[in-house]
């Protein structure tokens, strides 16, 4: 540089440490130059001839911002004595308008030494003059990353991507077609087993992933709350925020003294509403219910989708409200959308059945008799259906009239097409009146689950448990006598102990009642028997469960037997293991299904050996008999236990308590009842709506799609490529996992979810199954998706220098590959990137202006291209800016004609898109009272809004490399 270069006034940047922002110049001494730093408030002084500096000129059309915080578009640069001299327009600031306006045509004169010294450059060709330009490799993880936006955000598999679970028909079925919708508001109905949290899961994880939802709340039992923030985090990495009483508690010992005693004074409340504190909030149903000051923040907070767990709990009749249904009610007014889960079937409980509907719609679903009614109508319906599966191609005369009835003009139509039969019984499904509101599959319509097999181990009771034996202490009657006693004398003990031994090396999950009772068996198993065990129970925290659980599950220096308190048989799943031991048994048949659920599940390849060691004459053996002759619990999932134990509760508590007389009696009539309830639900199992959960072509479709989107090679290069430039340290761990840590040059800001300590990933589905305490990475990872959005919102890539050396260019010769996306300001909630292109239009140009992209693609030129040192970037860069200022001139005017043809196309879609979906819900409105009609504004809403947006959209240069041939 020389001296006359610089002039007091003047306005440049640091190369060296760009956070200084713009300096001015503030004494020129011999070959020294003095710039103060006003945002840094420092002073530096340097050598003229390597000072690092670059001279800060704002171009026709750019924006500026003086000290006082007006911001003006340039529209003219006059130089006054080496000092700049802006021709401006101010706009407007209008803080109430996403849009801003320029003032009246008023044009200031802004000299340079008032502009504001904190600066952003955000053209990348400002970036590259103000030498904050980087590397070839920062140049082409941008590239890349735009480039996988734009596939993964119009693939029809979005949302679908990121969970750890299996692809299982039912559940993506269900996912995709509730998940699309507008505020879903439906009934979750699936068998024990089935995965109605998965199935609840994903369709958060969707809506939260394409911007249809921001805020959740997820309401569940008590004893069912951390179950549900771990499923949350483990399979889905959405951290839910617990609010409970000790949250309140925590806030009211926080809140300021002053402001304790003006509320004190005035009876005002404090103005934290800890329901509003995070957008995923998990609660207790059971805290609602008893804190009204918690119902009420709850309610404030608003909601865009709301779960609600075991709503079968949920006693409604047309005479009476339980406490807890009438929150739910309140809550799910105030509730875009709500999701419902529970396991009972709708035929044993009409009323129940019809509570929990109203709940999802009270304008539909108003009247239990009228909806009895329509209910006895389906099952014609339902008969026809049947008939139109099972049977050939004539569709027999009575089943033509009776859905002429259903479908009028409209049956003619279908029957010409070429799957008549098919198309009929898609319209049937889109016209049934819960179809759209109630999901339901069964397992033996699922089928692919494993056989059981009971092993009953009769054992003498010893003396010590005399007085014992019956009630309900009698089922777990070790917590009556001390620890010592039972472990030595009990012959449950020494019997697990021998079990263990045979089956070793075999996989134990042990369950039984109490903590205190899982305790005191893993400490002897481990320390008397010298067997490798794990405890797992509620008194440890959610990381030592996990510990537990991941010692558990290693095949090679793993523990062999899991010993559980009942909160074992909740929300885990361990079907790598196919015995069970049941030290004891529970009360409650749904809670035998819980247990016996963490084996039987989907994915279990092998027999379950239900072990099944229980003390004679004593509540024990009571229990057994009961579950084994009257519901037959052990060898079949039995939906209808709670339903039999209600019906004989008499029976079932005197044998309980030791009525040896009415054990037979009881047997018997539990055996009938669970024969006419489980004939009742086969008989009642409604056709449609099983076909409606889940529609195995589509199902299949959407698989295929998420398997090919998630290819471990294709996430697992992008990342490594992305690591490599932000720091990231990557070790082997084995062959299907690594070991990501910060390392030296750790840029922390563009990497989220990563610990300082590091933490373990794998890239791969089925292994992340296999090993739960391993991070499963995907597109749709949190520290995938963080690493993407850094990408594309910083200025990292934005601009880079490179040289090449190839014969056909001489020396000194200069190229420029620009980037340019769509730009298009509108919600998110919009999804247009499904229509407009994320990924770049790709230029490259010369000097003067001649389009070589065609002959040096994007990869070519990468192999090509050399980095250049920091030193002589910095030196080449003013010599080129003339040349590059041209090139960019170029480069606009080249991308101006691609833009239209690409919002033609993006409307074209749009509109393929959303009327025919418009149109068929508007022709179903009609006949189907289920279909909202804020749903068919919605969608309404959003085609002419996205219409305009697009019409607005614009194409901006989001990335150079300018490339120097040496």
């Amino acid at each position: 540089m020389d001296a006359s270069e610089f002039v007091i006034g003047q306005r440049w940047v640091s190369h060296s440490d760009t956070a200084l922002g713009l300096g001015i110049v503030t004494d020129i001494s011999g070959r020294r130059v003095t710039l103060g730093f006003p945002a840094a408030d420092e002073e530096r002084t340097y050598a003229i001839d390597n000072a690092p500096l670059s001279r800060i000129i704002y171009q026709i059309g750019e924006e500026i911002e003086t000290f006082g915080g007006t911001r003006y578009l340039v529209r003219a640069v006059e130089d006054v004595g080496g000092v700049l001299m802006y021709h401006a327009e101010a706009f407007s600031d209008d803080r109430e308008s996403d849009n801003d306006e320029l003032l009246d045509d008023k044009i200031e004169q802004i000299s340079e030494v008032k502009l504001a010294s904190s600066v952003n450059f955000s053209a990348p060709h400002q970036r590259l003059f103000a030498g904050q330009f980087d590397r070839n490799g920062a140049f082409r993880l941008r590239f890349a990353t735009l480039q996988h936006l734009d596939r993964l955000r119009a693939s029809p598999a979005r949302g679908l991507i990121g969970a750890r679970t299996q692809h299982l028909q039912h559940q993506v079925y269900i996912a995709h077609e509730v998940a699309k919708r507008h505020a879903p508001r439906v009934l979750l109905a699936d068998e024990v087993g089935l995965g109605k949290t998965i199935e609840a899961g994903l369709i958060l994880h969707y809506q939260l992933q394409t911007g249809r939802a921001r805020r959740a709340l997820i309401v569940v039992p008590d004893s069912l709350t951390h179950q549900w923030l771990v499923e949350m985090l483990r399979r889905f990495n959405l951290r839910f925020s617990i609010v409970d009483q000790s949250r309140y508690d925590a806030l009211e010992e926080s809140e300021d003294d002053v402001d304790a005693l003006v509320n004190h004074i005035f009876g005002g409340e404090s103005s934290v509403n800890p329901f509003e504190s995070d957008q995923l909030v998990l609660c207790s149903l059971d805290f609602l219910v008893n804190s009204q000051k918690a119902s009420k923040d709850a309610l404030k907070a608003g909601w865009d989708l709301m779960i609600v767990d075991e709503a079968h709990h949920l006693a409604w009749s047309p005479e009476s409200v339980s406490p807890e249904y009438q929150v739910v009610e309140e809550l799910s007014a105030a509730s875009e959308g709500l999701l419902l889960l529970t396991a009972t079937p709708e035929q044993v409980g009409v009323a129940s059945h019809f509570a929990r509907l109203r709940l999802l719609d009270p304008a539909r679903f108003h009247d239990l008799q009228a909806f009895q009614e329509e209910e006895q109508q389906y099952e014609t319906i339902n008969s026809v259906v049947r008939r139109l599966q099972d049977e050939g191609l004539d569709i027999h005369e009575d089943d033509r009239k009776a859905l002429e009835a259903w479908l009028g003009d409209e049956l003619a139509e279908l029957l010409k097409g070429d799957s008549p039969r098919q198309a009929i019984i898609d319209a049937m499904l889109d016209r049934h009146g819960t179809g759209r509101v109630l999901f339901r599959n069964t397992r033996a319509a699922i089928q692919g689950f494993p056989e059981r097999r009971a092993n009953a181990v009769p054992l003498e009771c010893p003396a010590m448990y005399q007085g014992q034996e019956f009630g309900y202490p009698g089922l777990a009657p070790e917590q009556s006598v001390p620890e010592e006693q039972w472990l030595a004398d009990d012959p449950r003990v020494v019997w697990l102990e021998k079990k263990l031994a045979g089956l070793r090396p075999a996989k134990v999950v042990v369950i039984c009642a109490m903590a205190e009772t899982a305790m005191a068996l893993e400490h002897y198993l481990q320390l008397r028997a010298g067997i490798r065990s794990a405890a797992f129970h509620e008194h440890l925290s959610l990381v030592e469960r996990d510990r537990a659980a991941a010692y558990f599950a290693d095949d090679e220096q793993g523990a062999q037997a899991l010993i559980c308190s009942e909160i074992g048989s909740e929300g885990r799943n361990f079907q790598f293991a196919h015995h069970l031991v049941l030290f004891d048994l529970p009360a409650n048949p749904d809670l035998l299904e819980q247990r016996i659920g963490r084996l039987d599940r989907i994915g279990q390849t092998e027999t379950i050996d239900i072990h099944i060691p229980y003390l004679c004459n004593t509540s024990q053996e009571v229990q057994y008999r009961w579950f084994q002759e009257g519901l037959n619990a052990f060898s079949e999932s039995c939906a209808v236990g709670v339903a039999v134990q209600e019906k004989v509760g008499e029976q079932w508590k005197n044998a309980v308590d030791g009525e040896s007389s009415v054990l037979d009696s009881l047997v018997e009539a539990s055996a009938i009842e669970t024969a006419r309830l489980k004939t009742l639900l086969q008989n009642g199992r409604d056709a449609l709506i099983e076909l409606n959960s889940c529609r195995r072509d589509i199902a299949d479709s959407l698989i295929a799609g998420i398997e090919e989107e998630e290819g471990p090679v294709q996430v697992r290069d992008y990342m490594m490529e992305a690591f490599d430039i932000l720091g990231v340290d990557v070790e082997d761990h084995s062959e299907r996992a690594d070991i990501l840590r910060p390392g030296e040059q750790y840029q922390a800001g563009h990497v989220a979810e990563l610990p300082e300590d590091g933490v373990t990933v794998t890239w791969d589905r089925q292994h992340a199954l296999e090993r739960e305490d391993i991070a499963f990475m995907s597109w749709e990872h949190p520290m995938v998706t963080g690493v993407m959005d850094s990408v594309t919102s910083s200025g990292l890539g934005k601009a880079a220098l490179a040289s090449l050396s190839v014969k056909a260019l001489p020396p000194g010769t200069l190229l420029m590959e620009a980037l340019f996306t769509v730009h298009c300001p509108a919600p998110e909630a919009l999804h247009l990137t499904r229509y407009l292109p994320v990924s770049p239009l790709r230029l490259l140009v010369d000097v003067n202006g001649k389009e070589l992209s065609a002959a040096l693609p994007h990869d070519r030129l990468n192999d090509l291209c050399s980095n250049i040192r920091r030193r002589t970037a910095q030196a080449v860069v003013p010599q080129i800016r003339p040349q590059v200022e041209t090139m960019v001139d170029h480069v606009e005017r080249l991308s101006a004609p691609h833009l239209e043809p690409m919002k033609q196309k993006a409307l074209e879609q749009l509109v393929a898109n959303f009327e025919p979906e418009i149109r068929r819900l508007e022709a179903l409105k009609r006949v189907n009272p289920a279909i909202r009609e804020e749903e068919i504004d919605y969608f309404r809403n959003q085609l002419d809004a996205a219409r305009e947006a697009i019409g607005h959209a614009s194409l901006a240069l989001e990335g150079i490399r300018v490339i120097v041939t040496a």
